[in-house]
């Protein structure tokens, strides 16, 4: 069988003017991640990322972390959905930067609520995919590394929507499992799949063992 590691980027910058760029904690995730496979002697034998910057900057600290030089597949599919988008389905106007445990709810809420209709397909976010569009997205990178890696290791840097949305794929789970799986997913944690030409089966869900020791306690984010 092959091994398909899937992670999500570094912690960006959530309530900044751009969010799709890692922090500074990010970046050590990022790196820190790479040193586990690193120590593990882990090597991959395919690279694949989606196409946003903090995507990119997350491979790139991993392989920086391993010591390691490659050259990656730009997947499309795997870029996250458009959360000002779906929001704006919900909630007319620009939401509030969070700065309490209050709005980060109110604002975690209210996604939820938007994910769940453009799943049900009842609302569509202005200049996204349909959802059948974006599971198509993931299907198609999960049947190319099948058709490609059979027996190797492959390692893909995407978004939470992507990694809930392939463990949903695979398992079959209804829509808003998948919502509730997306919003638990952390920054830097490793999805694990084992897979044959015909299928992949999910091996570990949302896991964080680079940041097991005390030291890292503080690095464990969600955004």
């Amino acid at each position: 069988m092959g091994t398909l590691y899937l992670v999500r980027h570094g912690q960006a910058s959530f309530g900044a003017d751009d969010y799709d760029q890692l922090s500074e904690l990010g970046k050590r995730q990022s790196v820190r991640l790479g040193e586990y496979f690193g120590e593990r002697g882990i090597r991959f034998d395919g690279l694949i990322a989606g196409t946003l910057r903090r995507h990119k900057q997350t491979l790139a600290g991993i392989l920086e972390g391993m010591q390691h030089a490659g050259e990656h597949l730009s997947w499309e599919g795997l870029n996250e959905y458009d959360s000002e988008a779906v929001l704006a389905t919900v909630h007319p106007g620009k939401l509030e930067k969070p700065t309490t445990p209050e709005m980060y709810r109110h604002h975690f809420r209210l996604l939820r609520d938007g994910l769940a209709r453009w799943m049900a397909g009842s609302t569509q976010p202005q200049g996204m995919p349909s959802y059948q569009e974006f599971v198509a997205g993931v299907a198609g990178a999960l049947d190319h590394v099948r058709a490609n890696h059979y027996g190797q290791h492959v390692l893909i840097v995407t978004s939470g929507g992507p990694i809930s949305t392939a463990v949903g794929h695979v398992l079959g789970t209804r829509p808003e499992v998948t919502v509730d799986l997306n919003l638990r997913i952390r920054n830097t944690a490793i999805t694990e799949f084992a897979f044959t030409p015909k299928r992949h089966m999910l091996v570990g869900f949302n896991a964080l063992p680079h940041l097991d020791a005390p030291a890292y306690r503080e690095w464990v984010t969600y955004t």
